[in-house]
């Protein structure tokens, strides 16, 4: 029998409303359970972005709690970075479909 040491993957998925104080954890998971909410992400056209460290603090957090203030910066960091994505993707597709 062949002995993997690889650690499994992790993956944690935010969601933001405007109504919300701050971004919430709602799905986390480890090995399968991680590849599915990657899996579902991409099949819904949302970026996956990797962040070891980042996600390793997320995990901490109980699904469907926002995230505590000093984390703040990180996601809006991340959010910003998604932001300008998404305006590039936009653009992208209008300018190929002029």
């Amino acid at each position: 029998m062949e002995s993997n040491n690889k650690p499994l993957a992790s993956a944690v998925a935010l969601a933001y409303q405007e109504e919300d104080l701050a971004p919430r954890v709602v799905a986390k998971g480890r090995g399968l359970l991680a590849e599915m909410i990657i899996e579902r992400a991409r099949e819904a056209g949302i970026y996956v972005h990797e962040s070891p460290a980042l996600v390793s603090l997320l995990m901490q957090i109980d699904l469907d709690a926002h995230i505590p203030p000093e984390l703040y910066r990180a996601v809006a960091e991340l959010l910003a970075w998604l932001y300008q994505l998404e305006e590039k993707d936009a653009s992208t597709l209008k300018s190929q479909s002029e």
